[in-house]
């Protein structure tokens, strides 16, 4: 059974909130424990809470110190290379998501130009007063449909006048095109 959508809000009811902090703290122990044994590497986390003085960390003091002093050693350029804050997170997501969005609406367009070229082809003439738009599209779709045949044409070429070997005699493959299969012939060389 699939998760209900978790509402990212402040849990105002205290015990829940506590519940919820004990919960997700473990398991993000629990997550940081796997990366850094599945993957080898070197992982830290320093955890404040309200309710306790002492901040929680782990694995333990030396091995955050040692994974703190390695960060702070490296450049500021290096220290920020790969960080991110909810902010920039935020952004990176809202990008993302635009980028799908212009590839989606570009997708709908050719799809609905090619419908409409089909259309226009099954009734043979252009119809219902296309704006000016529609026509330059359909222009484009066009031409990329026949650019797109011109280079399968000119693979099938190639490949009809590469030479094959067949049982060690040399000779050139022809396809001929039937309606229902295709047929392989081959012609030797004398």
């Amino acid at each position: 059974m699939a998760r209900k959508k978790l509402d990212l809000t402040y849990i105002t009811n205290d015990s829940k909130r506590k519940t919820t902090l004990k919960k997700r703290k473990h398991g993000l122990i629990k997550k940081m424990n796997e990366i850094s044994t599945l993957c080898g590497i070197e992982a830290c986390a320093i955890i404040y809470s309200p309710n306790d003085p002492q901040p929680e960390v782990w694995p333990s003091e030396p091995k955050v110190q040692r994974v703190l002093s390695k960060f702070m050693e490296m450049s500021e350029q290096k220290q920020c290379r790969k960080m991110l804050n909810q902010e920039s997170l935020l952004k990176q997501i809202i990008i993302k998501g635009q980028q799908q969005l212009i590839r989606q609406r570009n997708e709908n367009r050719k799809k609905e130009i090619t419908h409409l070229m089909f259309q226009y082809l099954s009734v043979g003439k252009v119809f219902d007063n296309p704006s000016l738009i529609n026509l330059n599209d359909l222009s484009w779709l066009i031409d990329q449909n026949l650019n797109e045949i011109k280079k399968n044409m000119t693979m099938i070429q190639i490949q009809e006048r590469a030479p094959v070997t067949k049982n060690g005699e040399h000779g050139y493959m022809h396809h001929v095109h039937g309606l229902e299969n295709t047929i392989d012939t081959i012609q030797n060389q004398h």
